[in-house]
Order: structure tokens, then C-alpha cells, then sequence
């Protein structure tokens, strides 16, 4: 897909200049055309020599969040969606958010639906969002559906905070541990080690390891940096994998001191908000359990899914398979089966979404609670290893003097 750049004339004689997303030349003067205008010059835009680094111009979740809000406001309203999609051109921050609605503005002005033109931005508009919009264009309740798509974005965004609200703790507790041992290996101990090479007698063992240690970070620092950068890397391309990916989140649900529970809760809180939401949209239930699946974020939802999808294709229900996936506790498989009976799935999957997001708060606060006096036993257990170690030799000295 290339941008073009045009030229034309109206019916009254207006000249006008635009720019259009296509496969090919010819497809956008088809396009020009069919909309009665004159075509004048149709050519390739010329691509940015400009390079942009894979940390920079990222899009918030929150800004997307945003700016979907502000896009069901505007339609509610009764703006068109082209206008619509060019006030939020005009007045999002984001700069790489902002040459997205150009291009999708761009796209619609072309006759290309907004479901369609937002698919063309993957990395931005992932499939439940895309699939709620054509649903809501299909059944005329386009503003609803925005509507919906943004309480999602939110929901999601508010459990993603709370996750990381609760890690903030003892990555700084862990932080500080590693640069006090590194403080007392590179500065205290090498101190002692001149010391100790005066001793006649063989020094303990945790002496010598940490001495070790001590000479292996000053000495040779660059073997610990390569060994570190390798072993990130290789365990960012093994979880990247499809093998690894399947590997890792099976492991997270096995996580000892609740995390695991932690991480079970929040799979079935997006997995029903997701699907109450896709289906209170009106997206058909095969393809919001395709979607479910595929936005889960977890590998044993996602499997679990095949076969509740597979039921239902065969003329199955979906409380039916959940009975075996070990991912879904009992209360959720009876909360949807009564859902089904009674007509009202995506009111049940609701509930289950707000029980436990309430349950993810209550656990991550908890959580939280436990890890405060477990770092301070660790960072306590580092400084007094390396002081126990320094000072054995010194004690055992004063022995063998008296």
C-alpha cells in the first residue's frame, strides 16, 4: 500500500489537492473518478528520509484511550466521521497518533470504510477494536460501539496500571540491593582482600567467594556486562518464539506466593471483559471467540478457546468445554452457562470482568504487603553476607592470638 498524491476539479471549478492511500495509480484515479471530480495529476509520494528509532513516537494506551473517547462524543453528537476524524487530526498531541488519523482520515475520504481503514494500522487498532467498529458501522450504532471500545481501553488500561503500581516496590527494593552489593564488592571488599593476603592460614570459604567475586566484577566487568546483555537477549528472542511464548505464560500461572493466582485473575478478567464487549457490539459469537482468543494474552485461554469455538461451531455451548479447561474456575463456568440460558451472556461475562478486577486489586494490595518484608529480609541477608564474610577472618585471627 503507497500514498498518493493528487490534483483535481470539482463539478464547480474548484481546484483541490489530497492525498490517498492505494494499491496502485490507476486504482486512485478509478477512485477520483467514480466521486465525479477531474483529474488533473496523480503521482507516489515521496517517502521521509527521516529516521525513526523503535523507542520514540510510541502511542500511550492512554492516548488512544483518548482519543477513542473523544471520537464517540463527537459522533454522538452528530458530526460526520470525517470531520470528526479531522478535529482529532488537528488537536492530538502524539505525533505518530496524528499521522495515523491522516492517513485514516485520507482513506475514509476515499470511500473506504473506518473499520477497514483502521485495520490497515494493526500496530495501533488490534482486532477487538477493529471488529467492535465494524459492528457498530454494520448495525448503524457506530457511536455505542465507540463508546464501548473506549470503557475497554480504559478497563485494560486500569488493570495494566495495577499490575505495575504493585512491581514498582520491589524493582526499587531489588535495585537498591544489587547497587549496594555492587557498592560493597568494588569499594569495601578489595579493602579487606589486602588485608588478607598478609594471612598465613587458608580463609573461609564465603571469604574467598566473595573475594572472588570481588575481583571478578572489578577486574573483569565486561565478561558480567556481555554475559547479562546475552542472557536478555537470548531470553527475549526464547519468549518471542511460539514454543517459548507457550512455555513462559504456562510457567507465570505456576508462579508460587499468589502471583500465579495474579496472573490467572487477570486472563479471565480481560478474557470476559473482552467477550461481554464484542458481543454487546454485535460482532457474531464464532468471530468474537476468535477474537477473544487471539487478544486473551494467554496461551492456555487461547487453547482453551479453540475448543469452546470448536463446540460451538459443531452446535455446542460454551459452558460445555470450559468444564475441562483448567483455566476457568467453577464459578465461571456456571455464571456463563446461566448466562446462555437466559439470553443475557455479555450482561454475565460483565460481572465476571468487574469480580475479578476487584480481585486483582485486592490481590496485587496483598501481594504487596508480603513483598515489603521479604525484600527487606533479602537486602538485609546481602549486606550481612558480605560483612560476615569480611570479618570471619578477622575473627578467626583473634583466636589464634589468645
Amino acid at each position: 500500500m503507497s500514498t498518493f498524491t493528487y490534483t483535481v476539479v470539482d463539478s464547480t471549478g474548484s481546484q483541490s489537492k489530497g492525498e490517498v492511500e492505494a494499491e496502485t495509480l490507476q486504482s486512485v484515479t478509478d477512485q477520483l473518478r467514480q466521486r465525479g471530480l477531474i483529474v488533473l495529476n496523480v503521482g507516489e509520494k515521496k517517502q521521509s528520509k527521516e529516521i525513526e528509532l523503535p523507542w520514540t513516537g510510541r502511542i500511550k494506551s492512554a492516548d488512544l484511550t483518548i482519543m477513542t473517547r473523544q471520537l464517540s462524543t463527537m459522533v454522538s453528537s452528530g458530526m460526520s466521521i470525517l470531520r470528526a476524524l479531522n478535529v482529532l487530526e488537528r488537536q492530538t498531541e502524539n505525533e505518530k497518533l496524528k499521522k495515523i488519523l491522516a492517513t485514516v482520515r485520507r482513506n475514509v475520504e476515499s470511500g473506504v470504510p473506518l473499520s477497514d481503514a483502521l485495520e490497515r494500522h494493526p500496530e495501533v487498532f488490534n482486532p477487538l477494536y477493529v471488529s467492535m467498529v465494524r459492528a457498530g458501522e454494520t448495525g448503524g450504532v457506530l457511536e455505542s460501539s465507540l463508546h464501548r471500545v473506549a470503557d475497554q481501553l480504559e478497563k485494560d488500561d486500569a488493570l495494566r496500571r495495577q499490575i505495575k503500581s504493585a512491581m514498582v516496590y520491589p524493582t526499587v527494593i531489588v535495585t537498591f540491593a544489587i547497587i549496594v552489593l555492587l557498592g560493597l564488592v568494588t569499594f569495601l571488599v578489595p579493602v579487606f582482600a589486602g588485608i588478607f593476603k598478609q594471612f598465613d592460614g587458608e580463609l573461609p570459604m564465603i571469604t574467598r567467594f566473595t573475594v572472588g567475586m570481588s575481583d571478578l566484577i572489578t577486574g573483569r566487568w565486561y565478561l558480567i556486562l556481555a554475559g547479562t546483555i546475552a542472557a536478555v537477549w537470548g531470553f527475549r528472542r526464547w519468549k518471542s518464539s511460539e514454543n517459548g511464548r507457550r512455555q513462559w505464560q504456562r510457567f507465570c500461572l505456576r508462579i508460587p506466593m499468589k502471583i500465579g493466582d495474579i496472573v490467572q485473575k487477570v486472563a479471565l478478567a480481560r478474557w470476559s471483559r473482552t467477550l461481554s464487549a464484542l458481543l454487546a457490539a454485535g460482532v457474531p459469537l464464532l468471530q468474537a471467540l476468535e477474537i477473544t482468543g487471539k487478544t486473551a494474552g494467554n496461551v492456555v485461554v487461547e487453547d482453551a478457546m479453540d475448543d469452546i469455538r470448536a463446540s460451538v461451531r459443531s452446535g455446542g455451548s460454551i459452558s460445555a468445554p470450559m468444564k475441562t479447561a483448567t483455566i476457568f474456575p467453577p464459578m465461571v463456568t456456571h455464571m456463563v452457562g446461566v448466562g446462555e440460558e437466559t439470553g443475557a451472556l455479555d450482561t454475565m461475562l460483565s460481572k465476571i470482568a468487574d469480580f475479578y478486577e476487584d480481585q486483582v486489586a485486592a490481590a496485587v494490595k496483598s501481594l504487596t504487603s508480603i513483598l515489603e518484608p521479604v525484600m527487606l529480609v533479602v537486602v538485609g541477608g546481602i549486606v550481612g553476607f558480605v560483612v560476615i564474610a569480611m570479618y570471619l577472618p578477622m575473627f578467626k585471627l583473634y583466636d589464634q592470638i589468645k
